[in-house]
C-alpha cells in the first residue's frame, strides 16, 4: 500500500502544470488601430481648430449665458424724400405719421402705399403741431416715420453663430468709425464675404440708425451688429476663446497677403480714416497688418478697407 502511495504521488508530480498564455496578446498584435477618429479628434483638422475654440469659449462664458445685447434709441426720420427712401430700402418701422389735409403728392403716394404693403407699419394721422413737436421743429414735409430701436446682439452671440454652423468666426470690430453709412456698408460686407457680425463701441462711435441700415442695402436683416461699453475688452474676450485679433495699420508690420490667421479664427479691427486705430486698442491686436497702396494714398475709407481685408480673408476659407 505504501508503494502504491508513493507511485500515486510521483505521477501527480510529474503532471504537467498550468500553461501560462500570452493574455490575448498576441490577438491584439495582429488587430488594427481601428476606426479612424472623426475629424473633431484629429489634431491640425479644421474642425478639430473649432471645436477647441468652441470648448475654450464656453469655458470663459457664464454658466447661463446671456444672449442678447443692448437696445438703441428710437428714431424718426422726416421729410417726404427720406420717409420714402427709407420705407423703399427696408428699414424697419412701426409708425407712419401723416400730417392732417397733406398736399397728396406723388411722394406722399408712394410712400403711404410701400408702408400699406408691409403690412405691420401703424398709419396715425396727426396735426401738423402736433408733428412739429414730435420733431422738434424740423421740416417733415407732413411725413415721419418711426424707426424702433435696433436690438444689437451680444458679442457671445457672433462667435457662437459661426460654431452653430461649424465655421471659424469673421468678425470686423470698428474703432472709432464714426459715419452711419461706413457702418452699413462694412454691415454690408460682412455679409458679402461670409463674416458673422460687425462689433462697435458704444460712445464715439456709429450705431445702427436708418442711415447705416439703408446703407447696408437690407443685409443688416442678416448680419448682427454688437455693441459694447469697452472695445479692448471685448477684444480680450475674443482672445481669450482662441480667435485671433488682427488690427488694420498703415505701418503694420505684415501685409493681408501673407498673414495666414485671416484664414482661421479672427476678429479684424478698422480704425477710422483719419486716426486710424487708438492706442490700446493696437497694443490689444495680435498682429497689425496694412494694405500695399502702389499708387500712394495715405489711407482707405473705412468700408473700402473692411472689404479688402475681408476678401482676402474668404479667400483663404474657400
Amino acid at each position: 500500500m505504501a508503494g502504491n502511495s508513493q507511485r500515486r504521488n510521483r505521477r501527480t508530480s510529474n503532471k504537467k502544470g498550468a500553461t501560462v498564455g500570452s493574455g490575448g496578446q498576441r490577438r491584439k498584435g495582429l488587430e488594427g488601430r481601428g476606426p479612424t477618429p472623426p475629424a473633431e479628434a484629429r489634431k491640425k483638422h479644421k474642425k478639430n481648430r473649432i471645436a477647441t475654440a468652441k470648448a475654450k469659449q464656453a469655458a470663459v462664458r457664464r454658466p447661463a449665458p446671456r444672449r442678447g445685447g443692448a437696445k438703441g434709441t428710437s428714431e424718426m426720420v422726416v421729410g417726404r424724400n427720406p420717409v420714402f427712401e427709407a420705407l423703399r430700402d427696408g428699414v424697419p418701422a412701426t409708425t407712419l405719421y401723416v400730417q392732417q389735409y397733406i398736399d397728396n403728392d406723388e411722394r406722399v403716394r408712394e410712400a403711404l402705399q410701400l408702408a400699406g404693403e408691409r403690412g405691420n407699419i401703424h398709419l396715425m394721422e396727426a396735426p401738423r403741431p402736433e408733428l412739429d413737436r414730435m420733431t422738434n421743429g424740423l421740416n417733415h414735409q407732413g411725413l415721419v416715420l418711426q424707426v424702433p430701436p435696433y436690438e444689437y446682439a451680444h458679442p457671445d452671440d457672433l462667435t457662437a453663430a459661426a460654431y452653430d454652423k461649424h465655421e471659424d468666426p469673421l468678425i470686423v470690430a470698428l474703432d472709432g468709425v464714426t459715419d452711419p453709412r461706413n457702418l452699413g456698408a462694412i454691415v454690408r460686407s460682412v455679409s458679402a464675404f461670409g463674416g458673422h457680425g460687425v462689433v462697435v463701441p458704444e460712445r464715439r462711435a456709429a450705431g445702427m440708425t436708418a442711415g447705416a441700415w439703408k446703407s447696408s442695402a437690407g443685409t443688416a436683416a442678416r448680419t448682427p451688429v454688437s455693441r459694447v461699453t469697452n472695445l479692448t475688452r471685448a477684444l480680450e474676450g475674443y482672445q481669450k476663446a482662441g480667435i485671433t485679433v488682427v488690427g488694420l495699420a498703415a505701418d503694420g508690420e505684415h501685409t493681408v497677403q501673407d498673414l495666414e490667421q485671416l484664414g482661421g479664427p479672427v476678429v479684424i479691427v478698422i480704425g477710422s480714416e483719419g486716426k486710424g486705430l487708438g492706442r490700446l486698442v493696437g497694443e490689444t491686436c495680435d498682429y497689425l497688418v496694412r494694405i500695399p497702396m502702389p499708387g500712394g494714398a495715405e489711407s482707405l475709407n473705412a468700408g473700402v478697407a473692411a472689404g479688402i481685408v475681408l476678401w482676402e480673408a474668404a479667400q483663404r476659407r474657400r
